[in-house]
């Protein structure tokens, strides 16, 4: 596509960001989800898969997912410099999926994390898979975090017993507004990383296949307060 002048102003420098190795996960229903990082060109079904979700106020569904929406969509645009997406999919099927931004070779910005095959800690993994990128793969020295919801803050900041920046440092704010900032460091990164972290590598030929194509759901039947 060609671009013209004013569009080349319009967007922001980007990165050549090191690419994420897909690795497959056996979850505890001995289902088998492939975890890869999603192509621009594949917006489209990621945003159709969230939007259901923005009028569900249950675990803060809605929030997340309006402001998921945007992050994506600032994504395809070129409005959002280095930001990557990774998706968990079984069978092609997206359970899963997760927005993030590098920022420096010093820092990264965790956005959001949304699980649509809820109870078998999908969110997690997916969440673990992106501070990997952060931390291993782009080798930044921390990860700013905000949490939305409860479950969120449980999931991150306890688990993970998270460095709260803000109350140290009330200058330092997430660039997702005025939610308490907190931080992964690599020396937390490091301790928590053989616990939280998990999937294996290289991915066999079918199961990576299984993945090419992205599904949306065609249900919800564990988000509670979902209506189609």
């Amino acid at each position: 596509m060609a671009i013209d002048e004013m569009e080349r102003k319009l967007r922001p420098p980007e990165i050549a960001l090191k690419p994420y190795l897909p690795k497959i996960i056996t979850l505890a229903s001995g289902e088998k989800m492939v975890v890869r990082e999603a192509r621009r060109e594949e917006t489209g079904t990621l945003l159709g898969t969230i939007y259901p979700l923005i009028g569900v106020p249950t675990d803060f569904y809605d929030i997340v997912a309006v402001r998921m929406y945007a992050e994506l969509l600032g994504w395809y645009r070129y409005r959002v410099a280095n930001e990557f997406v990774i998706v968990g999919a079984i069978d092609g099927v997206i359970a899963g999926l997760v927005t993030s931004r590098h920022v420096s070779s010093k820092l990264g910005m965790s956005l959001h994390t949304l699980t649509i095959k809820r109870g078998l800690r999908v969110g997690a993994q997916l969440f673990a898979a992106k501070m990997e990128h952060h931390l291993d793969d782009l080798g930044e020295e921390e990860v700013h975090i905000v949490a939305e919801s409860p479950n969120g803050f449980k999931r991150w900041m306890i688990e993970y017993q998270l460095e709260d920046r803000s109350s140290q440092f009330p200058d330092v704010r997430h660039e997702l507004g005025g939610v308490p900032t907190y931080v992964l460091t690599r020396k937390l990164w490091e301790a928590v990383r053989d616990i939280k972290c998990t999937g294996t590598r290289p991915v066999v030929e079918q199961d990576l296949k299984s993945a090419e194509k992205l599904i949306m759901p065609s249900e919800y039947p564990q988000i509670p307060g979902f209506k189609r």
